[in-house]
């Protein structure tokens, strides 16, 4: 059968797996305020004294996150960058007496710190709400401003489009599109035009159990009811889950501090996203100094130790295992404990695999430990505590439903114990 292929760039956009979003601008001043409230928040008002992009990119790379996301422009049509195509903008505010630029620090921060650098840019704008501009010319407003941040910055991984509020509009995507791809070759584009990773469908940070990467239709906003196809036809495209690290904001607030999510809530997040071959990312938003806040940092850094306590020395890898046809065979003599297994699919050449099984094999019997369906860049297998030896047992790991010829680039054993 004819197979739909990642490109090279889709693959190692998986291989990321963390991402640290960072909702930023000139409602980090405004407490309270919520998207398309219609509230006017003076430019007056961003004047973060004490803002340092090395602190938050430090903090992700500590934590193990291999990217970062910014926002660029929110809904709000608040530039971060002194763009020459809007007054609202860093260059109408006290800070650095208008001459400061946050894209620029956040862009040099993440190359000192080696993250993979992320823009979110809103294709919606809600300062622009009151004008009588045509179609045309709101697409060309949009795309100015996403040139300057494709041109000035230097390299750009990933640009994020936010479908909130675009619902309905007509962009001129197939122009849109073949700019910034010529700005930016390597650039991956998030969930609007002609893009390469899609949104999960979901703000909660989970991956649905089935997650296959040819999808049609993708849904591309929070305030759509239904999915709105963006082509015609099947598209292989990783997915991305998205979470706040507190309850209610994605940009910072006084009021929700005790919110922010423990590490055990978010290893539970990491296994339902990365566990289920989806990429996590994780906002926090910086305060009004313009740092990270300490409990959020904090709790960053710990959620990154515990994933390496649990998985950065497996006690098994594929070379360990014999392969008979569809089976996977672990043996050993010397007594080993065993309540992780993970999987990882080769799927350079497309994702093949439907469905497969975990199973304990003692005293003549085949017992199952777990059931799966796709495997894609990376399974987490959990079940409770199993001893595997020449006196207890060996495991096996069945492959019983594919699409054709699936090759596994690793299989992992992995015992997590309590501390």
């Amino acid at each position: 059968m004819t197979k739909l292929k990642p490109t090279a760039k889709q693959l190692t956009f998986l291989d990321w797996e963390l991402g640290l979003f960072l909702h930023f601008g000139i409602r980090t001043f405004y407490e309270g305020y919520q998207d398309w409230d219609g509230k006017e928040m003076n430019p007056q008002a961003f004047n973060p004294t004490n803002l340092d992009c090395e602190q938050w990119l430090k903090t992700a790379a500590q934590a193990g996150f291999k990217y970062a996301i910014l926002t660029a422009k929110h809904h709000d049509g608040f530039a971060n960058w002194p763009t020459a195509y809007s007054e609202y903008s860093v260059k109408a505010t006290p800070w650095k007496d208008g001459n400061g630029d946050v894209v620029r620090e956040f862009v040099d921060a993440c190359a000192k710190f080696k993250l993979k650098v992320g823009i979110y840019y809103s294709p919606a704008d809600y300062s622009l709400v009151k004008s009588a501009w045509s179609a045309q010319d709101y697409d060309n407003y949009f795309l100015n401003q996403v040139s300057e941040l494709l041109t000035d910055y230097g390299e750009i991984d990933v640009i994020w489009f936010d479908g909130c509020g675009s619902e309905g509009h007509d962009y001129n995507w197939k122009r849109i599109i073949a700019e910034i791809r010529r700005l930016q070759p390597g650039i991956r584009i998030f969930n609007m035009g002609e893009p390469d990773i899609r949104w999960i469908g979901n703000e909660y940070g989970v991956a649905p159990l089935y997650n296959w990467n040819e999808v049609d239709p993708i849904p591309f906003s929070i305030l759509m009811e239904k999915n709105e196809p963006i082509t015609s036809a099947n598209i292989w495209l990783p997915g991305e889950c998205d979470c706040r690290m507190r309850a209610f904001n994605w940009f910072y607030s006084d009021g929700d501090e005790d919110t922010v999510k423990s590490v055990e809530e978010l290893m539970g997040l990491y296994y339902y996203s990365v566990g289920r071959g989806a990429n996590f990312l994780i906002n926090i938003g910086p305060n009004r100094q313009g740092l990270l806040p300490e409990k959020d940092a904090l709790q960053l850094i710990k959620f990154g130790e515990e994933i390496r306590n649990r998985f950065s020395q497996p006690l098994a890898t594929i070379a360990d295992f014999l392969q008979q046809e569809d089976r996977f065979i672990f043996e050993t003599e010397q007594p080993l404990q065993v309540n992780h297994v993970i999987l990882k699919e080769n799927m350079s050449e497309g994702q093949w695999i439907q469905k497969f099984g975990i199973y304990l094999h003692t005293q003549g019997e085949r017992i199952c430990l777990y059931q799966g369906k796709t495997v894609g860049h990376k399974k987490i297998c959990q079940f409770p505590m199993i001893k595997l030896g020449n006196l207890s047992g060996a495991l096996s790991i069945v492959i019983e439903a594919s699409d054709g010829p699936y090759q596994l680039r690793d299989i992992q054993l992995v015992c997590v114990k309590e501390r």
